[in-house]
């Protein structure tokens, strides 16, 4: 009963996902949430308020003139009685209704009354939501504070095409709302993890290194939100410029055979997420001065030998986590690369990531952007998540691990 006391506000847009919101109803309810829905015109042509109603055990309210209810300002009662407004699915019109601070219906009024978190879960046909106004009122709402979770990329239901808009799932949203209203509640309380993020630096001489191109920005992000969530975090970290995340503690190291210490020394853990990019070799035998250039003198050559793979190590190990997800930035044939590496090194998960420079739009397939495409690649297949910022691929992330331990007795 993991949302006991808290009172959710489900409004549903007109949508065929509308269908999904049936059993969001009962996920939420299952995890002790009191549920009142709010429905748009549109939403009342592809599910009943009588079905809403029956789920939720109570009145399903679709209309802003409604004589009984507006007495006593009732759209401004429903916004401010919850403690989180949920949208699912969300429409392009919601989106672009509240965007602009338009009202002309109970769910927008609703709406823009709230004074309590937002949480959207949208739905749409793949050219709606790559349309640069839906692009537009989502940075917006983003800028107002209104979350997100999704959407999917998948099969559309009403049009067969495939792409980006299908409303994420119903678990998947609970376990967003369950974020969002943690009020106590932690979902990783007592779960150790061990996570690795950044570079690591492989010295050549006193004033070289050899490195690879990664920010921290996401092993950082991981790690901050499974904290959120109640997890106790040890975050070995090579050299990065960002600051340490809140409530996490850092272990700052330089070299990967460092960094594989440093993972050894926080075992056991009942999680292991490596999202570092560890240098693959380093020089055999680090010189004690620097290399002088001579006029005329060929280039040195460098001996290298190889790091150890920490990934495979902890994959491999006695004191084995019981979950292990490592990370594989890849420019060409990512999946195929993924799932070699997920044989490979005794992984549970890998999170695929595509860095080549030519996979995307603004500045993801530049290691240390803002943004990622990523596939969660297991045994069981291949999960492709949409285009997300580092901080949504960590929120994620976050609520996938917690989803994963729930299963696993402390």
């Amino acid at each position: 009963m993991t949302l006991s006391g808290k009172r959710i506000l489900l409004i549903i847009g007109g949508g065929i996902a509308a269908y999904k919101s049936l059993d969001l109803i009962r996920r939420l309810r299952e995890r002790g949430a009191s549920v009142r829905c709010v429905m748009t015109a549109a939403a009342t042509e592809f599910v009943t308020p009588l079905s809403a109603g029956a789920l939720t055990a109570d009145r399903v309210f679709t209309d802003l003139f409604d004589r009984e209810e507006e007495h006593d300002v009732g759209h401004i009662r429903l916004a401010r009685e919850a403690d989180l407004i949920l949208v699912a699915p969300a429409t392009a019109d919601l989106m672009a209704k509240l965007a602009n601070g338009l009202a002309n219906d109970l769910a927008s009024a609703v709406l823009l009354a709230s004074r309590v978190p937002v949480l959207m879960a949208p739905a749409m046909n793949p050219a709606m939501w790559s349309h640069p106004a839906t692009r537009r009122n989502l940075a917006t709402l983003m800028k107002d504070g209104i979350n997100f979770i999704g959407p999917d990329r998948g099969e559309m239901a009403e049009s067969g095409e495939a792409g980006e808009g299908r409303m994420a799932e119903p678990p998947a949203i609970a376990a967003a709302a369950e974020a969002m209203l943690d009020g106590g509640h932690k979902p990783l309380a007592g779960r150790r993890i061990v996570m690795t993020s950044g570079p690591t630096h492989e010295p050549i001489d006193p004033v070289r290194y050899i490195a690879n191109r990664s920010s921290g920005k996401q092993g950082h992000a991981i790690a901050a939100a499974l904290a959120r969530l109640g997890a106790e975090v040890t975050l070995v970290s090579g050299p990065v410029s960002i600051p340490d995340p809140a409530g996490v503690k850092t272990v700052k190291v330089e070299t990967a055979r460092e960094m594989l210490a440093a993972v050894e020394d926080a075992l056991p853990a009942d999680c292991a997420i490596m999202v570092a990019a560890v240098a693959d070799w380093r020089v055999d035998g680090e010189h004690d001065h620097k290399i002088k250039k001579t006029p005329g003198q060929a280039a040195p050559s460098l001996a290298m030998v190889e790091n150890p793979d920490i990934l495979a190590a902890v994959g491999h190990h006695a004191k084995r986590p019981e979950l292990v997800i490592g990370f594989a930035a890849e420019t060409r044939d990512v999946v195929d690369n993924a799932r070699a590496k997920l044989k490979k090194k005794g992984a549970d998960l890998i999170v695929a990531n595509d860095v080549s420079h030519d996979s995307g739009v603004g500045d993801r397939g530049v290691m240390g952007g803002d943004r990622n495409l990523v596939r969660i690649v297991s045994p069981k297949g291949v999960d492709e998540w949409p285009e997300l910022t580092k901080q949504e691929v960590a929120g994620r992330l976050a609520a996938l691990v917690a989803e994963r331990l729930a299963t696993i007795v402390v």
